[in-house]
């Protein structure tokens, strides 16, 4: 089953399958400080082929969380988070809340208990 975002239309699965790789986190960790060129990228993983550094953007831009501008002869990778805020807002949040919900009433349990 594909979730869909309502407000951007962008693909859950698209974005977990982009966050499952250690490479593609390490990339988005690396733009959270700012916008950086597909080469710049590339000098960072010195074990990857710069056409690997490539796909790995790729995946990452077709799931909504890089954003690509052109400058003449560079390309220009920004981190867009609204979509890791989706995911948040969505799964992450939500199975938090009910967890710290279970939590107190588990605690307020055991002091009437005790």
């Amino acid at each position: 089953m594909n979730v869909q975002s309502d407000a951007t239309g962008i693909n859950s699965d698209e974005i977990f399958k982009a966050l499952a790789n250690g490479t593609r986190r390490e990339i988005l960790d690396l733009l959270k400080e700012g916008p950086r060129t597909t080469g710049d990228l590339a000098t960072q993983f010195p074990n990857i082929h710069r056409t690997t550094v490539m796909q790995h953007l790729g995946v990452l831009h077709r799931a909504g969380l890089v954003v690509v501008r052109r400058e003449g002869r560079e390309r220009w990778n920004h981190l867009d988070v609204m979509p890791i805020k989706m995911i948040h807002d969505r799964w992450i949040g939500d199975y938090a809340r009910d967890a710290v919900d279970r939590l107190a009433r588990l605690k307020a349990d055991l002091e009437a208990g005790a």
